[in-house]
C-alpha cells in the first residue's frame, strides 16, 4: 500500500480572493507546482494522498482550512509544526499502514517526511529532476500519458 505526500504552497487562494472564507485543502494551495503535485496525486493516488502542510500537518484533500498563513519548513521562525506533532497525526490519521511513502514534493519535505515515516520506504520520484519548472513538466508529462513518475 502507498501514500502520496505533496507539499502545501506558499500562494494561497486567499492571496486571489480574500474573502474566499473556509475552503478545502485540495483547494487552497493555487501555486504552479503545488497545484500541479495535487493533480499528480490525485491522478494516481485519488484514494491515499496527504497535503503536507507547514502549519497543519498532513491534511486530507477535503479538510477545511479556515484561513490564510504563512508558515515554512525553510524558516524555523514561523514556527512550522515538529516532527513528533507529524508522527502523531501520523497514527492519528492511520497514515503509518502503508508500506510505502511515495513524496511528490521538494528536497525540504522529503526531509521531513523520512524524519516522520522511519522505517518505511520512501519514494522519491521528483528528486534529481532539477528546479520546479522540470519537475512540473514532468509531471504533467505524467499526467498526460498516464504513466506514473
Amino acid at each position: 500500500m502507498r501514500l502520496c505526500v505533496v507539499p502545501c504552497g506558499s500562494l494561497k487562494i486567499w492571496d486571489r480572493n480574500p474573502n474566499a472564507g473556509p475552503v478545502k485543502a485540495r483547494d487552497v494551495y493555487i501555486g504552479n507546482f503545488a497545484k500541479t503535485c495535487i493533480e499528480y496525486a490525485e491522478k494516481f493516488y485519488p484514494n491515499s494522498y496527504v497535503i503536507l502542510s507547514a502549519k497543519y500537518g498532513f491534511l486530507f484533500p477535503d479538510e477545511i482550512i479556515p484561513g490564510n498563513y504563512n508558515v515554512t519548513f525553510k524558516d524555523p521562525r514561523t514556527n512550522p509544526i515538529g516532527v513528533e506533532e507529524l508522527r502523531e497525526q501520523a497514527k492519528e490519521k492511520g497514515l503509518t499502514k502503508y508500506d510505502e511513502i511515495v513524496v511528490v514534493a521538494g528536497s525540504e519535505y522529503v526531509k521531513v517526511v523520512e524524519k516522520v515515516f522511519t522505517g518505511k520506504r520512501i519514494i522519491t520520484p521528483l528528486k534529481g529532476l532539477g528546479g520546479m519548472g522540470p519537475m512540473i513538466s514532468a509531471m504533467k508529462k505524467a499526467i498526460k500519458e498516464g504513466v506514473e513518475l
